[in-house]
């Protein structure tokens, strides 16, 4: 029996590569990584480090003594002088050289950085999957007319599959703004404890085009071509605020979506899949929840409130640095990566198993669509002679009539039969019943859904092979 708290996070719902990104092992090996990549690049420029020492470095860099660690850090109560040890450990030859002329911010910065652009390149292969599901359920329902809703009421009518291409140019933005980040996303490179690169310039006598150098080669050793060009001890938290955002987004969207979805389940129109197993309620054994939609939901909430968190540690920052970002950042930053990662791995799920109930959708059409014939009634009546705005007052006074009926005691909609039986209009009842067919109403659906995954999704998808060479996704409960 477990007798300690652990993340649902991780327990869960997240999947095991966003897991691994921000584990522990990952954050310390890269710390390691971080610190080879300083050596390397300060012997390439002259100090006294030997090959021997970064081969010792090399060697040792995935062996990590964690129970040692947590001794050391107990004594030191310093996370990175306590590794720096457990490494000096195996590396005897090249403790003397470890982290030479950096601070804390050197290997926890850095990292957090790496680790950031791992988990965005992960959720955007992810966002692609989504995108991939619903194009294929948009182009399949491109044609399929449905009742469109504004303010949830029934409007003009739209397709399923019009209404799909809604959720995917959502998604479409979040991957753009995934795509901006990436792009955008610097290395803090080498700055020292107030951004100054002092130690730098000390080691290397003054020559402060080594100094920049150093950050170069060690920007090009973990894989960025850039690196914050002034900085205080850490890079700005701004960077943090920016790329929560962006997962508040790919929240919000998923949101949307899954709201929509369980509105739809409401009305038996378009469902979730729904395991042959699978219980819907301990007490009413007929129940369907939308319970991955509602997970869905409950994760986006937490996201788009947990995007506070880095916003407001921005605004908090003090000079060069204060140490409150820190409890805080470890928390705030992966949770979020973890539960947008559980998110997509819901809305993949749910998008590639639709489930469409072609029959209700034409039952809800045909209870609504006498309404939304009487504009085309009107035009032919007037057409044959009739008067436009008296014609207008009598299918006001109809309709009115029918939807009491209709509202008041639940009768069948009758307003097509209440506007045959009237001479004014001059139609037969077969006349305006040639009015009832559905795809009449839906104006340039299926031509806008074509378009728009021709031009906008197909070349995202031509990007990304390697996200759709990928495994589908992983959902644990």
């Amino acid at each position: 029996m477990k007798d300690t708290y652990e993340s649902p996070l991780a327990s869960r719902y997240a999947s095991r590569e966003m897991l691994y990104i921000f584990s522990p092992d990952k954050k310390f090996t890269t710390w390691r990584r971080l610190w080879i990549a300083l050596a390397r690049a300060e012997m390439e420029l002259g100090l006294p480090i030997t090959q021997g020492q970064i081969d010792e470095l090399e060697r040792e860099k995935d062996n990590i003594d964690y129970d040692l660690a947590a001794q050391k850090e107990k004594e030191l109560r310093h996370d990175v002088m306590a590794h720096i040890h457990a490494y000096g450990a195996l590396c005897p030859n090249a403790m003397p050289i470890i982290h030479l002329g950096a601070t804390s911010c050197y290997v926890g910065d850095n990292t957090d950085i790496i680790l950031m652009g791992e988990g965005l390149e992960l959720i955007r292969d992810k966002l692609v999957r989504v995108l991939a599901s619903l194009g294929r359920f948009a182009d399949r329902y491109k044609a399929l007319p449905t009742l469109g809703y504004t303010h949830y009421q029934a409007a003009q009518m739209v397709t399923v599959g019009k209404r799909a291409t809604l959720w995917m140019n959502d998604l479409l933005l979040d991957l753009e703004e995934v795509e901006y980040r990436l792009d955008h996303l610097k290395l803090l490179g080498c700055k020292g404890t107030t951004g100054t690169q002092a130690s730098f310039l000390e080691l290397f006598a003054g020559d402060q085009e080594k100094v920049l150098e150093l950050d170069r080669k060690i920007a090009a050793e973990m894989g960025f071509d850039q690196v914050q060009p002034v900085s205080g001890q850490t890079y700005t938290r701004k960077v943090d605020s920016a790329i929560l955002a962006t997962l508040s987004g790919i929240a919000q969207s998923a949101h949307k979506f899954a709201t929509d979805l369980r509105l739809l389940c409401h009305m038996k129109e378009v469902e979730e899949p729904f395991e042959k197993n699978q219980v819907g309620s301990s007490a009413m054994p007929y129940k369907r929840n939308p319970m991955r939609s509602e997970r869905i939901c409950a994760l986006a909430r937490y996201v788009i409130a947990d995007a506070q968190n880095p916003a407001m540690t921005t605004s908090l920052q003090w000079f060069e640095r204060t140490l409150d970002d820190s409890a805080n950042k470890r928390i705030a930053v992966s949770e979020a990566f973890l539960a947008v990662d559980a998110i997509l791995n819901l809305y993949e799920n749910v998008a590639s198993n639709l489930v469409v109930h072609e029959k209700v959708i034409e039952k809800h059409i045909m209870e609504e669509l006498p309404f939304m014939a009487t504009e085309n009634i009107l035009m032919d009546a007037v057409k044959r002679g009739g008067d436009r705005q008296a014609l207008h007052e009598r299918i006001r006074t109809h309709s009115l009539a029918a939807g009491s009926q209709v509202k008041d005691e639940g009768k069948p909609n009758d307003l097509l039969e209440r506007i045959a039986a009237d001479p004014a209009f001059g139609l037969s009842r077969e006349e305006i019943l040639r009015h009832l067919d559905p795809a009449d109403y839906i104006g340039c659906c299926p031509q806008q859904v074509e378009r728009f995954l021709s031009q906008c999704i197909q070349p995202v998808l031509e990007k990304y092979p390697q996200a759709l060479a990928g495994h589908g996704a992983e959902i644990k409960v």
